[in-house]
């Protein structure tokens, strides 16, 4: 039985790790400039969920964000309602260090998160103690977020644990006020 589940899981775990992603570089879809400020700022709706390497919907959530900007810093207050009724609160603050490159902080994150934007995409990176109703886990998120008009925003998180991928986040951020 392990014997027959290992040969189908290295597969899909050797394709879903083969590079499969985007990339900061990719050709851009529109002329839009994503500016997390002016989209972050205010309040902010997202609707997401959690997929296994195998495709399989593992949790679902919704998400309320306040962000705020003094100049020099971007908080966003996420507060996170998930399917089975957990509720869980993340508070990142990000700081602008160049013209098209961030740097975050949230309680969780593994010394911090490192992003870039190149036009209508923003790049970021991090470890995160992530928490789960069986406990903790550590893992390694790749986010890859589209600007897809002034309101809308597409959000693709790839999930690994040493390495090796164990998912993938699916975001849609919608502009309120």
């Amino acid at each position: 039985m392990m014997l027959k589940f290992l040969k189908v899981l290295m597969p899909a775990v050797l394709v879903a790790g083969c590079g499969l992603k985007p990339s900061i570089d990719d050709e851009k879809l529109s002329n839009l400039d994503f500016s997390l400020v002016d989209f972050f700022v205010g309040e902010t709706l997202a609707h997401g969920q959690f997929q296994d390497v195998l495709g399989n919907v593992s949790r679902r959530f919704n998400v309320t964000i306040n962000g705020s900007w003094d100049g020099n810093n971007l908080v966003l207050v996420e507060d996170f309602v998930y399917s089975d009724g957990a509720e869980e609160q993340r508070i990142w603050t990000l700081t602008k260090n160049g013209d098209n490159e961030w740097q975050g902080y949230a309680d969780g994150v593994v010394g911090g998160a490192e992003g870039e934007i190149d036009g209508d995409m923003f790049y970021w990176a991090y470890t995160i103690d992530l928490p789960l109703p069986s406990g903790e886990m550590r893992v390694s998120f790749k986010d890859y977020m589209w600007m897809l008009s002034e309101t809308r925003v597409l959000n693709k998180a790839y999930m690994s644990k040493w390495g090796i991928p164990v998912g993938e986040v699916t975001i849609m951020f919608e502009k309120v006020k």
